[in-house]
């Protein structure tokens, strides 16, 4: 089975909300297998729009991202960043 990138594009409108979302964030990704291979830092936009903070994840399938972000966790988590931040999120296969 091959492996999924979860690749979020975000910019942060409330950044006391969206700090409650990155901590709940954090433990459900760990808890479905997700390792951050970016999470903010540098980034050069070549094309569309421009978020600050872009944060990749690998899975170990899509399935597995996707169970992640439909978790009770995620979710809670989730709830502070709605509001607080303008998201585009997808989750993408790998080529094996």
């Amino acid at each position: 089975m091959a492996t999924a990138l979860w690749i979020a594009n975000v910019h942060v409108t409330d950044a006391e909300a969206y700090g409650k979302y990155a901590a709940g964030a954090t433990a459900a990704i760990a808890a479905h297998g997700g390792v951050f291979l970016a999470r903010g830092g540098r980034y050069v936009q070549l094309e569309g729009n421009d978020r600050s903070r872009n944060v990749v994840a690998r899975f170990p399938s899509v399935e597995t991202a996707v169970a992640c972000y439909n978790s009770a966790e995620y979710q809670a988590a989730l709830s502070h960043a709605k509001g607080a931040s303008i998201r585009d999120l997808v989750v993408v296969e790998e080529v094996e």
